[in-house]
């Protein structure tokens, strides 16, 4: 039969009574935060125990790791402090790159008008050679007449002639021989008043489908339009179309 449960109990003590006891090692506790890769801890060593003599050992601290950017990018470099005027004066000043710049070049080339940044008063800018409206020679054709205007860039009439003032009547004001006379004449009143001399640039403006309208543009591909035909720099066709409107003529019968 079993011992009681009292006996046991107080032989169970006596036993843990008589074991030697081992000396306990200080140890220090220490607080680990980990953030990435790094850990830091407050004690700067540990102590372990050693297993000959039962005295405490003192064992260096693991070494501080790096952090995981220094290991992708390297290290940060030191703050630098603020620059004294001597390293202010050598190093280039950012805003004199930025006026060098193709940018400001462009800007300083362009007629754009930019004195209301600067505070400057605004200055007139000068229009290009080609923005400056031509002269006009209108030259309109039709069955029955053609007649020629040569006009200033503000639309100022120079000269404006018809077949029938140069003596061409009725139904001859509308050939082709009466077109190409009065071409000519215009174009040789122009020389002698001195108009090609101010004249730099032209512009031919065709209106209408007489016969008139080929013959002018002969009289200008011709030696008699030299002098006119290097200024044209624009041709226009100012024909008019009519959208509806009016009833047309009725068709002649014979």
């Amino acid at each position: 039969m079993s011992r009681p449960w009292t006996s046991r109990l107080a032989a169970r003590t006596h036993t843990l009574l008589l074991r030697p006891s081992r000396p306990l090692a200080p140890q220090c506790t220490a607080l680990r935060l980990r953030d990435g890769a790094q850990s830091f801890s407050h004690s700067s060593t540990r102590w372990d125990e050693q297993k000959g003599d039962g005295r405490p050992k003192r064992v260096p601290a693991r070494p501080r790791t790096e952090s995981l950017l220094e290991n992708i990018y390297g290290a940060s470099q030191p703050a630098r402090g603020r620059p004294t005027p001597q390293q202010q004066q050598q190093q280039p000043n950012a805003m004199s790159d930025l006026s060098q710049s193709m940018v400001f070049q462009a800007l300083n080339k362009s007629n754009i008008d930019t004195s209301a940044l600067s505070g400057r008063p605004s200055e007139a800018v000068q229009p290009r050679d080609d923005e400056l409206e031509p002269y006009h020679f209108h030259i309109h054709s039709h069955k029955h007449n053609t007649h020629i205007t040569c006009t200033k860039p503000n639309r100022e009439p120079i000269i404006s002639m018809s077949c029938g003032n140069i003596g061409f009547r009725k139904s001859r004001r509308g050939t082709f021989d009466s077109a190409y006379s009065l071409t000519k004449y215009v174009l040789e009143r122009l020389i002698h008043t001195g108009w090609p001399m101010k004249i730099k640039r032209i512009e031919l403006v065709l209106r209408g489908f007489g016969q008139g309208r080929e013959a002018a543009v002969k009289v200008l591909m011709s030696p008699e339009g030299k002098v006119f035909r290097d200024k044209i720099v624009r041709v226009a066709d100012s024909t008019r179309i009519k959208f509806g409107g009016t009833r047309s003529e009725k068709p002649r019968r014979l």
